[in-house]
């Protein structure tokens, strides 16, 4: 019983110890700031063609997996995070927010004063920001400043 609790702890631990990741690293190449992005989170992605793609990306052969497309890193101009929950959170906030706009413009509209029905302009606004919320992250631009790269990492080394 002890060798085989042994031996499933020693499993456990080679596996953390060696298993290794993809990740993008990001370099400023002036200030030699590097921030990297674990593989299988959440990124936005605008190519050279203007294209804009969002969702969890994989790397595979040099190559950059997003949304059933592949990417070479020459393609991409710029990388921006784009978290689920901050996107979630914000498109909710403004889309019910929104809504309850627009409900009350309309109930003081027919019930009180027919001015009350201008507060149906700002809601439409809150709508439209709540169906394409806001990401409010950096973006970084492939060029001059900012150059990107596919690395391995360690995966018990970087905590982003």
């Amino acid at each position: 019983m002890k060798t085989l609790i042994l031996l499933s702890f020693s499993l456990l631990v080679s596996n953390i110890v060696l298993a290794q990741g993809q990740a993008i690293k990001i370099t400023n190449q002036v200030s030699k700031k590097e921030i990297i992005i674990k593989e299988n989170k959440r990124i936005k992605i605008e190519t050279v063609d203007g294209k804009k793609v969002s969702g969890r990306f994989s790397i595979k052969d040099n190559m950059l997996f997003l949304d059933n497309q592949s990417f070479l890193l020459t393609e991409i101009q710029g990388i921006k995070r784009h978290p689920l929950l901050v996107s979630v959170l914000s498109g909710g906030i403004f889309l019910y927010g929104g809504v309850i706009a627009a409900g009350f413009g309309v109930l003081i509209g027919l019930l009180i004063n027919s001015t009350a029905f201008l507060l149906t302009i700002p809601a439409a606004g809150m709508i439209y920001a709540g169906i394409h919320p806001p990401n409010f992250n950096k973006k970084y631009k492939n060029g001059d400043t900012w150059s990107f790269e596919f690395i391995t990492i360690s995966n018990q080394n970087v905590s982003q």
